[in-house]
């Protein structure tokens, strides 16, 4: 490997690339051409001997690989501007970034949003990709198996519920069983969802049948078809029902549990600290009901959506 074909031009361009996973977009904001930053992508693939890269339809993931290549070019801009503050005798800033997916944000996460941080909203694989590539200072997501190369925090453990309109029969009773949802017409997850699929594995464990009344792609949704009436829907117990409806918990679910993410060398970085005390706060201040943390890992299952 010629490492003297290593531009810190490069790298740079890289990371803005990674942030994106787009090159029109990272082409825009690096203010050149997307077949010149199609260059320096490949240029820079091919000096390191990796693909950077890859390509699912029309959508791009970085490969470990390249996760590993923007964590190093963000460190670099990171130490380069750090360099050029002393030099200069100012303060340099960087602004704190969290991952987290569409659940977190709207039911847990409401005490962290706030101008000074910034925001990156994806699934559990985006979010975790986002902590792997060093994009995020912090991730929070639903794990059913605890990865091996990043640090994972348990933060809270929620249960699953029943949401149906309050003057529902089941509405009557203390929490539920899976026998409970015998015949009944639920309103799911899509049928790729971590959700979908666990709920679909536990009723039919359950020998439970039940019948599709429509699918819906997120919380809101979902609760917003329960109070029209269409089916009941089964959600993380972090999601208080809007009036008019009523949880109740369902006992042989198992429950949610939240992690937050962080890369294992960042244990004692502030940006890293105060996000996650933030965060922490946050549950705190939240109505939701939650189990205590389990500090063992989880087993390996499909979990709620994040």
């Amino acid at each position: 490997m010629d490492l003297s074909r290593l531009s810190t031009d490069a790298l740079a361009s890289f990371a803005v690339f990674a942030d994106h996973l787009n090159f029109t977009r990272a082409a825009e904001a690096l203010h050149i051409s997307q077949p010149a930053l199609h260059v320096k992508v490949q240029k820079l693939g091919d000096t390191l001997g990796r693909p950077l890269y890859t390509r699912h339809g029309r959508r791009l993931a970085l490969t470990p690989a390249g996760e590993q290549v923007a964590r190093f070019a963000r460190d670099l801009d990171a130490r380069m501007a750090a360099f050029l503050a002393d030099v200069h005798g100012t303060s340099p800033s960087r602004v704190p970034t969290l991952a987290a997916g569409e659940g977190a944000y709207l039911y847990l996460l409401g005490g962290v949003v706030r101008p000074g941080i910034r925001l990156i909203n994806g699934d559990r694989a985006r979010t975790l990709a986002a902590v792997r590539s060093g994009r995020a200072d912090l991730g929070v997501a639903v794990l059913d198996v605890l990865p091996a190369d990043i640090t994972a925090v348990p933060l809270a453990s929620y249960p699953q519920t029943l949401v149906m309109p309050d003057d529902h029969p089941l509405a009557t009773r203390p929490h539920l069983t899976l026998a409970d949802l015998a015949g009944a017409s639920l309103v799911v997850a899509p049928p790729e969802g971590p959700h979908r699929v666990a709920l679909e594995r536990a009723l039919r464990a359950a020998e439970v049948p039940w019948s599709l009344a429509v699918e819906a792609a997120g919380w809101p949704l979902m609760l917003h078809f329960a109070s029209l009436g269409v089916g009941l829907a089964v959600v993380n117990g972090c999601v208080p029902p809007p009036r008019g409806l009523a949880a109740r918990e369902i006992i042989d679910l198992p429950a949610v549990p939240y992690y937050a993410l962080h890369l294992p060398d960042r244990t004692g970085d502030p940006l890293v600290t105060d996000l996650l005390t933030a965060v922490r706060t946050s549950l705190r201040s939240t109505p939701c009901t939650s189990r205590p943390p389990s500090t063992s890992p989880p087993r390996p299952r499909p979990s709620g959506t994040s």
